[in-house]
């Protein structure tokens, strides 16, 4: 299944492809919104998901692993990221993995990613990216 979701997420131009329970979802926002978003008002849909990711740096693989993901593909994975899955004993698979994931401007890390950096464990990394979400939602 992941391959398939792999090809929907390449053919797509989605941000994030996630399946479970027979049902495939795509998504279009950027950064963790989706994610956090499926967190808090669909938390059963991420529990045993499938989920092929344009881009996973730590955040997001965090949320994964609240989430429960079984499965992910990461299209961009940051080592850090990797680590924290491992950690959590999620598979995944990627196609590039990097040291670091980059903001938008591409003029230094991204900020969910910074935050998160020396987070633990993925329950530490929950509280500041809810915050950082937040402060941009009221922008």
């Amino acid at each position: 299944m992941i391959g398939e979701l792999k090809t929907a997420l390449e053919e797509s131009g989605c941000s994030c492809v996630i399946a479970n329970n027979g049902e495939v979802r795509k998504f279009h926002k950027r950064g963790v919104a989706d994610l956090l978003s499926l967190l808090h008002d669909e938390p059963e849909y991420l529990r045993g998901s499938e989920i092929a990711d344009k881009v996973v740096g730590k955040g997001a693989a965090a949320l994964m692993i609240i989430g429960g993901a079984k499965e992910i593909y990461a299209a961009v994975l940051s080592k850090k990221a990797a680590a924290l899955l491992s950690q959590y004993g999620v598979a995944y698979s990627f196609g590039t993995l990097v040291d670091g994931i980059i903001n938008r401007q591409h003029t230094g890390p991204c900020p969910v990613e910074a935050l998160c950096a020396d987070c633990i464990t993925a329950e530490e990394c929950l509280p500041l990216i809810e915050k950082f979400v937040s402060s941009l939602n009221n922008e």
